[in-house]
């Protein structure tokens, strides 16, 4: 896959697809995939606290995968 780097904004007339995944497949969040997104499709989102979750957006902060609906640490 292709990194692409902006200047400005990035906007859609249409929608804006993040690549699915899995929580175990996820790469260790690190300096280098800082700012990168995915959709996971077992993390937790805030109403949910045990086993496996049904689906977040998170993002590298350079060390941890950051949960977008609350700002916690994702977890499956």
């Amino acid at each position: 896959m292709a990194r692409t780097t902006f200047s400005g904004p990035v906007k859609t007339n249409t929608a804006f697809w993040l690549n699915p995944i899995t929580f175990a497949n996820l790469p260790t969040a690190a300096a280098a995939n800082e700012g990168y997104m995915y959709y996971v499709s077992d993390a937790l989102k805030a109403s949910e606290t045990t086993g496996n979750g049904t689906g977040n957006v998170v993002f590298s902060d350079g060390s941890n995968w950051i949960r977008v609906d609350n700002g916690a640490t994702a977890a499956a």
